[in-house]
């Protein structure tokens, strides 16, 4: 049997966070639909497909796979590892005839026995708990010390959480006495500034009337630290600036993205009831103007 590289067959990165995967599959579905699709082999191909987001689309799957795959590259021949069996098998014994004929790899890791292998099942890993991290700790990567239970003991394991981790992502760790696999979802807390989409980060930017009109630099706070971003003449509210590579990190890194805020002075004085009065009288403007 030969390894499958389904980020090759979806054509994304290793890196590539869920967004990019579901964009890749759904341009690849439509492609190879076999209903609509010209394309030679499109059946086995669309099978191929959905066969690699199965898999990527799904935390647990995609952590389990991703740690095999370090070791292998696509068509090499592959067997299952002896522990594979007890640490990222699925109980119930699903079998690949089951999920639209995908392949025996499939069904080696997640679909039960391989063929020809006879009957089996595997143990499910167990999700034993939640990791609450900052979105700064999520973009450099922190260390916690967690308490799980197994078997009715407790213990502390420390848990060393990889820069670039996303809300809902699982971690795994080393099972205990009895050897299976231990997942640890990771909870990330809302941000008072950033949005986190995929790994590009999302931050709205105030500007002045006068910053947007004449254009400016400023100053803007990114997970990495604070750069200075050259605001062209002419911006308005809702137009997006890109700060490439100051997303989250990955393999590509994600992208922040600047969301300008136009902040409109209060007209509490007289001098500045008297600056809008002469804006008034001086500007031949009409913001409604498209209006019908």
């Amino acid at each position: 049997m030969q390894f499958k590289d389904y980020y090759e067959t979806l054509g994304v990165a290793r890196g590539a966070d869920a967004e990019t995967v579901k964009r890749a599959y759904r341009k690849l579905a439509r492609k190879y639909h076999p209903d609509v699709s010209k394309e030679k082999n499109a059946e086995d191909r669309f099978k191929e497909v959905q066969e690699a987001y199965e898999v990527l689309k799904d935390t647990d799957k995609r952590a389990a796979y991703d740690q095999l795959g370090r070791n292998y590259r696509s068509g090499q021949q592959f067997r299952p590892p002896p522990e594979w069996e007890q640490r990222f098998g699925q109980s119930g014994g699903q079998r690949f005839s089951d999920v639209n004929g995908f392949s025996d790899f499939f069904s080696s890791l997640f679909g039960g026995a391989a063929a020809g292998a006879g009957a089996g099942s595997y143990a499910q890993p167990e999700v034993a708990g939640q990791i609450d991290i900052s979105l700064e700790e999520a973009f450099a990567g922190t260390r916690r010390r967690v308490t799980i239970s197994e078997n009715g003991r407790s213990r502390l394991v420390d848990v060393q959480v990889p820069a670039g981790v996303t809300d809902g992502q699982a971690l795994r760790i080393g099972g205990g006495g009895g050897g299976s696999a231990i997942l640890l979802r990771i909870k990330l807390r809302p941000h008072p500034l950033f949005v986190l989409s995929g790994k590009d980060v999302q931050v709205d930017l105030p500007l002045a009337p006068w910053e947007a009109a004449l254009g400016a630099k400023v100053a803007v706070p990114t997970l990495g630290g604070t750069v200075e971003l050259t605001i062209p003449a002419g911006a308005q509210t809702g137009q997006k600036l890109r700060l490439r590579g100051r997303g989250f990190p990955g393999a590509p890194a994600g992208d922040q993205f600047v969301s300008i805020k136009l902040v409109t002075p209060g007209a509490d004085t007289p001098a500045a009831k008297e600056a809008y009065l002469r804006m008034q009288r001086e500007f031949d403007f009409n913001p409604r103007a498209g209006w019908p």
